[in-house]
């Protein structure tokens, strides 16, 4: 399968490696950890790249971020979440460390490809 406009985007692979990071670490909990804020937590950081995939396949700029908000919006939910399973004691200060600087770089790469979508929109009106 050949690669689209989206998977060239260095947003879109952060997104990636952050939602895999997240489940790599999400399937070694148990039944009921999995099964409550694992599902919620894997959920949102895969919206995250999701959302970005959507946006460009929506062909104007004006859904595109649209989507990118959406996007956004995940990344806050999927930062709650990992907080509510680290004070839950289900994820290790070393865990933590390896996730904080993808989330760390993520948040403003997807506010800096906002911004490019809308300045691209400004510039096609």
């Amino acid at each position: 399968m050949s690669k689209t406009s989206f998977e060239n985007l260095d947003v879109y692979r952060l997104a990636k490696k952050m939602a895999d990071e997240v489940w790599s670490v999400v399937a070694d909990w148990d039944y009921f950890a999995k099964n409550s804020v694992g599902m919620q937590l894997v959920d949102a950081a895969d919206s995250v790249s999701a959302n970005i995939a959507e946006g460009c396949g929506r062909f104007n700029y004006k859904d595109n971020a649209r989507f990118i908000r959406i996007a956004r919006g995940s990344m806050y939910e999927t930062k709650n979440w990992l907080r509510r399973a680290y004070r839950r004691g289900l994820l290790s200060d070393a865990q933590i460390e390896k996730l904080k600087p993808i989330l760390d770089e993520l948040l403003p790469k997807l506010n800096a490809y906002l911004r490019s979508i809308n300045d691209a929109a400004k510039k096609n009106n």
